[in-house]
């Protein structure tokens, strides 16, 4: 693990404070076993000076034992007394001793009962303390422990969970050089500084992906649109020079300045997210535009519409309407479209055969069957997908009696 990393740095920190907190545990264990030792020393003094003095007066009577009893304290019989110190269950809480171990002093805990052993060369007396006694000081110490122990290790790995993301961000980022913008994996609704900072990477991410199918869109569909004014371009110069085909020269390259026009708008669109400008435009205006824009004759397109004004960016629109007109005769039997209206709406229909895939597939750019390419809207669709959508409209389509129908929709907007 690199050592300049947040997470060795984590990691250290937890280890040190575990190391704490043992080692802080140990200390508090060691002193509270040595209060609980002082404890029973200074309770038991009294009552072993009262046995030791008496034991040479004269040694353990009646009188004495009853004096025990009076104060809750009994003399256990030997018969006993094995039973109790070489029990396993028996432990040594206070254990005394001079050197030469003749002299011991023990104080004996069994089933909450204390027992005071004592032993002087061969003599040997276990007095029994009646008193139940129970010290819960180590549990509490050992729950408090637990408790430390438990939530510093439940921090640790949240922390890590928290700080996941970043690692997999990192590995991710590493690739957006190489043109990898997948970062699916930074999908979240969490709200920590490390997931948002995710959300804005996988942000950025989608903005340089629409800025490369920007690029790849205007350089393909650059291709396939200045082919025809080329063609045609070159066709005039090679016939005789007069003034009609001077003027239609002119036209040939009005087309190609308004193709590269064109272009620039499809970019800026699908390469950024800034509102277009709408404004209110006469259907009929729009449909003329992208008839000019197409260079194609008045026969071709038949008006069946209500010429209503529609609010749209007149440009992009146009742009949209053009591709719809183009597609209609481009893939039609008859290679004519009919425009209708509807409020709204605008309907291009025309006769041929049905899409062979659902309509969205075709919003991908360069879609294209794989049995038959030439059976493809290439750039089209997608291009009307994002301009309908930038002015607030969705593409619908339908298939009835050998007539496909295109319906841009006008959707209901929240003025909310």
């Amino acid at each position: 693990m690199n050592r300049q990393s947040i997470f060795f740095t984590i990691t250290v920190s937890f280890i040190i404070s575990i190391i704490l907190v043992i080692a802080s545990f140990t200390i508090l264990m060691t002193h509270n076993y040595k209060n609980i030792e002082e404890q029973l020393i200074e309770k038991y003094v009294p009552i072993i000076k009262m046995v030791i003095r008496q034991h040479h007066r004269g040694g353990i009577n009646e009188d004495f034992l009853k004096t025990l009893e009076e104060i809750n304290y009994s003399l256990v019989s030997k018969k006993r007394m094995n039973a109790i110190t070489y029990n396993p269950k028996t432990k040594v809480l206070v254990e005394r001793k001079n050197p030469s171990g003749q002299n011991i002093l023990r104080i004996l805990k069994l089933k909450d009962k204390n027992y005071i052993y004592m032993k002087k060369k061969h003599e040997m007396l276990l007095i029994k303390d009646k008193a139940t006694h129970n010290n819960f000081t180590h549990i509490y110490i050992i729950l408090v422990f637990l408790i430390v122990i438990i939530t510093t290790i439940l921090m640790y790995l949240i922390t890590l969970r928290k700080l996941m993301p970043l690692k997999i961000l990192k590995d991710k980022v590493k690739t957006l050089g190489d043109e990898n913008f997948d970062f699916e994996c930074c999908n979240t609704n969490r709200k920590d500084e490390v997931s948002l900072l995710a959300l804005e990477f996988k942000n950025t991410a989608k903005k340089l992906k629409n800025i490369k199918e920007a690029r790849n869109v205007f350089i393909r569909n650059i291709m396939h649109e200045l082919k025809t004014p080329i063609t045609k371009g070159k066709f005039l110069v090679e016939i005789e020079n007069n003034e009609q085909n001077d003027e239609k020269l002119r036209e040939v390259f009005n087309r190609l300045e308004s193709l590269i026009n064109e272009f620039a708008s499809i970019e800026e669109l699908i390469s950024s997210s800034k509102n277009i400008e709408k404004n209110y435009y006469y259907i009929d205006d729009i449909v003329d535009n992208a008839k000019d824009i197409l260079m194609i004759e008045d026969e071709k397109v038949e008006h069946k519409y209500e010429n209503k004004k529609v609010h749209i960016n007149y440009k992009l629109f146009s742009i949209a309407v053009k591709n719809l007109i183009d597609n209609a005769i481009k893939y039609s039997s008859d290679k004519k479209v009919i425009i209708k209206s509807d409020q709204e709406d605008i309907i291009f229909e025309n006769k041929g055969e049905k899409l062979k895939y659902d309509l969205t597939s075709y919003y991908e750019p360069f879609f294209a069957s794989e049995d038959t390419p030439t059976d493809s809207f290439g750039l089209g669709l997608y291009i009307i997908h994002n301009i309908l959508k930038a002015n607030n409209y969705i593409l619908q389509y339908s298939y009835s009696n050998g007539i496909n129908t295109f319906r841009c929709k006008k959707e209901i907007t929240s003025t909310k």
